[in-house]
């Protein structure tokens, strides 16, 4: 059915199909796991719109109960729901079953462990050693030690709650449109932006089973732009499948992408001396433009690795309180141990809020320097990228850049790609060294 499972639900081309035994399995493992010195395991379950959620779902539970271990339903709720009431409500761990922005018909699974973080790498190892192992390799609990499902919508429903807590100021007189992706911000957003006072125009809120991220969403933002702009709108929130992540479009329709929220809240909270080590955390796919309006605001930056599990890791272990992707997911570590699309929402209209400034005048800080992005096939992604002619074009190519762009070479961690990315003042310089590059790779014989 699907394709995904890891620590963030989905490692690309990943490391087994998900199917409707390996479900079974990923629960009696987990069951077993954290049911230790006598002590029955709590287990948190959410899940997305998708139609195989359900049937995960129910694959998950029986695992889990054939294992000894008690399960929560959340029912369809968002992944950082699920993580809120993991480390809030003292479960041992938290399932939440979705593909994020991908397609209907895939489907995968995100375990969180009882800290509301991502499952340590070591579990995942040994979740999937167990899988590929035999299938009596774990004892069935019998008679009074089979575990029990209890309906748990109560959870999410102090997940809406704490997510009102947070707000700063009431959002009444405040037109907002949100797009819920037909995901799971359906059973949420609207809740929340509607008790804050807020006149609320919702899109893609009738997931059927089929139509979630479809020409919708943060991966589909045209349609949110439509509705801000038909609508009269101040600001408006497109999530994506499970709602980790969030981009914006301002009351001119522009669409604000995670770097532009991390420079608006990261000004904001440093204004306010709330901004930790005066540090916001980055992928290395964060634009040009961005760093150099943290510079000009004196306001350090780390970059990582492209994912958020690697900036949650960074900010965790260096003590910063604000990190994110360009795709939206942003994290604020003071509320959420994950990227949180609600969340993330709130703290934008927070800003717009207490600065009494629209978004667009928020955003126009920033000079966002062109860019391009090229992949290109290669036969041994390794070599590609080690090649002593490659390395010395990309050295000529940053030299010439100067302070004025960059140029990035990344290996798609699953597929034979060596991405190109150079960001320049100009789309024809972009082109121009992103070209040159690819001809000596071509020259080299490294392409497919």
């Amino acid at each position: 059915m699907g394709k995904y499972f890891g620590t963030d639900g989905f490692r690309g081309e990943a490391n087994i199909d998900l199917t409707v035994e390996h479900a079974y399995k990923v629960g009696r493992f987990l069951g077993s796991f954290y049911s230790k010195d006598g002590k029955k395991c709590r287990v948190a379950i959410g899940k997305d719109t998708r139609r195989s959620s359900y049937m995960f779902e129910y694959s998950l539970v029986a695992g889990l109960t054939a294992s000894g271990a008690d399960v929560y339903l959340l029912h369809v709720t968002t992944t950082p729901s699920v993580s809120y009431v993991v480390r809030s409500d003292d479960f041992d761990c938290g399932i939440m079953i979705s593909a994020s922005h991908n397609p209907y018909y895939d489907n995968g699974i995100k375990v969180i462990n009882g800290k509301g973080e991502k499952l340590e790498e070591e579990v995942i190892e040994k979740i999937e050693s167990y899988i590929d192992g035999p299938a009596d390799a774990i004892p069935f609990a019998i008679k009074e030690d089979i575990g029990r499902t209890i309906d748990y919508a109560a959870g999410r429903n102090r997940y809406i709650g704490y997510l009102i807590s947070i707000a700063t100021r009431s959002f009444k007189g405040k037109k907002v449109a949100l797009d819920l992706a037909n995901g799971s911000a359906s059973s949420i957003a609207k809740n929340v932006f509607d008790a804050l006072g807020a006149d609320t125009y919702v899109i893609h809120n009738n997931p059927d089973g089929i139509n979630i991220n479809t020409d919708c969403g943060s991966t589909h933002i045209e349609s949110l732009q439509k509705c801000v702009l038909e609508n009269g709108c101040d600001i408006g929130f497109a999530y994506d499948g499970d709602a980790d992540r969030c981009l914006c479009v301002d009351e001119n329709g522009n669409v604000v992408d995670g770097d532009l929220i991390l420079y608006i809240c990261g000004k904001y909270m440093k204004e306010r001396g709330e901004l930790f080590n005066n540090t916001v955390v980055t992928t290395v796919m964060s634009n040009f433009g961005l760093y150099k309006a943290f510079e000009r605001e004196n306001i350090n930056f780390e970059k990582t690795a492209v994912g958020d599990k690697y900036v949650y890791e960074n900010m965790q272990n260096n003590g910063h309180c604000l990190g994110g992707e360009q795709s939206g997911h942003i994290i604020f570590a003071k509320h959420a141990t994950t990227g949180d699309g609600i969340l993330t929402s709130l703290k934008v209209m927070e800003v717009v809020l207490e600065t009494k400034q629209t978004l667009s005048k928020l955003a126009s800080e920033v000079d966002i320097f062109p860019q391009v992005l090229k992949n290109v096939r290669v036969v041994d992604k390794q070599k590609a990228g080690e090649n002593k002619a490659v390395l010395e074009a990309v050295d000529a190519v940053s030299k010439a850049l100067g302070d004025d762009g960059r140029i990035l070479l990344r290996p798609s961690g699953t597929e034979p790609l060596i991405r190109v990315m150079v960001e320049a003042k100009s789309m024809e310089e972009c082109e121009k060294y992103t070209d040159e590059v690819i001809k000596v790779m071509e020259k080299e014989g490294l392409l497919i």
